[in-house]
């Protein structure tokens, strides 16, 4: 997995996330959506960003989920790879993000949030670390702290876990 370069600035405040926040759409998963007779709606999810989740959450580091769908895929998923800490259904991610901060007791700089559209925009400018995709909206990636070399729904949130994992010291 290719590891992200980080500025001594970005290296500081990743020392100092407690709670990592995940968009879906174009985030976890490419942003591709497919249809499936009888199924319904479904997305893809990569290997690699589950068992980095699943893995960091074992070190103790709080993961979240905050995004507008709330379909069956996302909610198997999230029950799949343990993440407790959700809100689904709201395009509102501000109002989201600051729920889930209330609800972890996570102080907003202590918080990173990774989305890649304009309506993550002010969940973004709010937390303490900003993270997009290289193919995030051109708002989003001028105003981020922090742009992963590998796309959303590819290994994007993999890479930010081990670039947490790295300047916290964790195994």
């Amino acid at each position: 997995m290719k590891e992200l370069k980080v500025s001594p600035k970005v290296k500081a405040k990743l020392k100092k996330i407690k709670l990592l926040l995940l968009d879906v759409d174009g985030v976890l998963s490419d942003g591709s959506i497919l249809w499936i007779k009888g199924q319904g709606f479904t997305r893809i999810y990569h290997a690699h960003d589950g068992y980095g989740i699943r893995h960091i959450q074992r070190l103790g580091m709080k993961v979240g989920i905050i995004s507008g769908g709330n379909s069956e895929d996302l909610q198997e998923r999230i029950k799949f790879l343990g993440i407790t800490h959700t809100v689904l259904g709201s395009e509102d991610k501000l109002a989201s993000l600051n729920q889930l901060a209330e609800q972890t007791n996570t102080p907003f700089d202590q918080i990173c949030f990774i989305g890649d559209d304009l309506f993550d925009l002010p969940a973004l400018e709010k937390v303490g670390l900003a993270v997009t995709v290289p193919d995030g909206a051109p708002e989003v990636q001028k105003m981020a702290d922090l742009i992963t070399t590998i796309p959303g729904g590819k290994g994007a949130v993999r890479q930010l876990i081990d670039a947490i994992r790295k300047a916290q010291n964790l195994k």
